[in-house]
């Protein structure tokens, strides 16, 4: 299937020729024409997998057929993070070259000053943060009169930030009559529950089975002492010869202190996370994009909105506590069907974690050793009397006899 296919307009097959897509994912050829035809849409898809062109160009394509007026949008499109937000603006730059349409962006970390200048310059489409949207609304910087869509981008990660009661403000001032597309790429009940209290109807459109990871994303789990990954991260990269890696880790001090080791061995590394700035954290992510920073080391809010199409590798330096930030950390590799690696380094605390993300993605993830970072099993310190250690220790030895039909000497 082509673009023209979906029915798309000339001048947006034109921008996507210049651009070079050649055809539509599965989640476009899905949403397109549903969005096109005005209805409400509830997609489960992946990241990587060109949810933002599978509502930016049809939206474009239907905007254009009016004007918008000063402080009062026509599309709203609601991100988790500034970093999504600023990617999306983008791509709806992008995507509508040459269409006569304003995007305006607004986001928290920056002064207001400028965004509320661009609202009165008139916009068509902006993408926002919840928070940042009410606080104009409420300084009366726009208006929400005219949203004739509203799109909810990562819907699940929104809801895991605590934004529920600002999208339900935000839904209160709405027009009762419009369109409203709702992407997500996992579906806990909390997400299932606002979908349904929202849409209309909607056009359902599931690519992949929900809570999935993508196929060509190949998947390499190291088991390991904890105090080992530093090293055998410094290892890989390396060895590896690897130009550009994202590192996830749980904290905000984590993702700073390994940034320092990372120097030590040679690597040169920057952080991403809510303690920085604004300019800093897009410094740090146009230095990793331009190539100049070799490892990227963020936390899950933060890594909200990279969007690298040939990133060839994602590394868990820490398990994530919540199963489906797996999902999001590994879609930042294998995008828009290119081939990608996820690689997570697995200490025994982990190994409840890891049975979390088996259980949300439906399968097993083996783990396997790598040489000179081995497990030392003999340095586990355990409490006497104490079953859940044992317990741990008994199934971390004997997931490693599975891997290697091997037994611990005595």
């Amino acid at each position: 299937m082509s673009f023209a296919e979906l029915g798309l307009a000339p001048n947006l097959l034109s921008v996507l020729d210049a651009l070079g897509y050649q055809q539509p994912t599965a989640i476009q050829q899905g949403a397109i024409p549903a969005v096109l035809a005005g209805r409400d849409v509830l997609a489960g898809a992946q990241t990587g997998t060109g949810k933002t062109a599978a509502f930016l160009l049809p939206l474009i394509q239907r905007l254009a057929d009016g004007s918008g007026s000063a402080n009062a949008p026509r599309l709203l499109v609601l991100t988790p993070t500034r970093e999504l937000a600023q990617q999306v603006a983008d791509s709806a730059l992008r995507y509508g070259a040459g269409s006569g349409l304003s995007v305006g962006v607004a986001y928290g970390g920056v002064s207001l000053r400028p965004q509320i200048e661009a609202l009165n310059d008139g916009v068509d489409i902006l993408i926002a943060t919840p928070g940042r949207l009410l606080d104009l609304r409420n300084q009366g910087a726009l208006t929400f009169a005219s949203v004739q869509t509203l799109v909810l981008d990562e819907a699940d990660r929104m809801l895991d930030l605590g934004f529920s009661d600002e999208i339900l403000g935000i839904l209160k001032q709405l027009p009762k009559t419009r369109q409203t597309l709702f992407f997500s790429a996992t579906f806990p009940q909390s997400v299932k529950d606002m979908a349904f209290g929202m849409l209309n109807d909607p056009a359902q459109i599931e690519v992949t089975p929900q809570n999935s990871t993508v196929d060509t994303i190949k998947q390499t789990l190291y088991q390991m002492d904890k105090k080992k990954k530093a090293g055998a991260l410094a290892f890989l990269i390396g060895s590896g010869n690897w130009q550009q890696v994202l590192v996830f880790v749980r904290t905000k001090q984590g993702a700073d202190a390994l940034v320092k080791e990372l120097a030590l061995d040679g690597i040169k590394a920057d952080s991403l996370h809510g303690d920085k700035s604004q300019g800093a954290r897009q410094r740090a992510l146009d230095d990793f994009k331009a190539g100049t920073v070799r490892a990227l080391v963020a936390t899950d809010v933060a890594a909200r909105g990279i969007d690298i199409l040939s990133l060839p590798h994602v590394v868990n330096y820490e398990l994530p506590y919540k199963a489906e930030d797996y999902v999001h950390r590994i879609g930042r590799t294998g995008r828009a069907g290119q081939d990608g690696h996820a690689i997570s380094l697995v200490s025994r605390d982990e190994e409840n974690l890891l049975n979390d993300i088996e259980q949300l993605i439906g399968r097993p993830l083996p783990m396997i050793w790598l040489t000179g970072f081995e497990p030392s099993f003999d340095e586990v310190v355990e409490r006497k009397g104490n079953p859940r250690r044992q317990r741990a220790k008994a199934k971390a030895k004997a997931r490693a006899q599975a891997t290697y039909g091997i037994r611990k000497k005595k």
